[in-house]
């Protein structure tokens, strides 16, 4: 076992989430291909070039039709577990993300040792941008 390369994450829209990944929080298109009405989209943090953040329709071929209408009213409610995205200073990238339109559900705040705050993406995945240790 090599590890993680992708984590899926359900979106109600690809192409609004990728606008929100790619201009807003900054991450690149990895791979974006289709096959009759599934699409395949993924997208990287430029510093990790061996993960990927798949955003993903709910639906076929893995949902079918009642759970992936579950599945997208959780992920608009905010029902899902958090993803965590780490900075070197959250209360930089704060200010910067917020000028490009991410709309913040926590401002920064000083806990436990470091400073965090929260966002969600347009689909209602909660994210925790957290300074990490020892950062300024």
């Amino acid at each position: 076992m090599e590890g993680v390369g992708v984590v899926g994450l359900y979106v109600r829209d690809q192409d609004e989430a990728l606008s929100f990944y790619v201009d807003k929080l900054g991450f690149r298109v990895h791979t974006d291909v289709s096959n009759g009405g599934y699409r395949w989209l993924t997208v990287q943090h430029p510093g990790q070039p061996s993960f990927q953040l798949g955003l993903f329709l709910p639906g076929p071929p893995v949902l079918d039709a009642a759970t992936a209408q579950a599945a997208q009213a959780l992920v608009a409610k905010g029902a899902m577990p958090p993803l965590v995205l780490t900075v070197a200073d959250c209360r930089a990238a704060h200010a910067r993300m917020r000028a490009a339109g991410v709309e913040f559900t926590q401002e920064p705040m000083d806990r436990y040792g470091t400073v965090d705050a929260g966002f969600r993406d347009p689909s209602g995945n909660g994210w925790k941008m957290i300074q990490q240790q020892g950062a300024p």
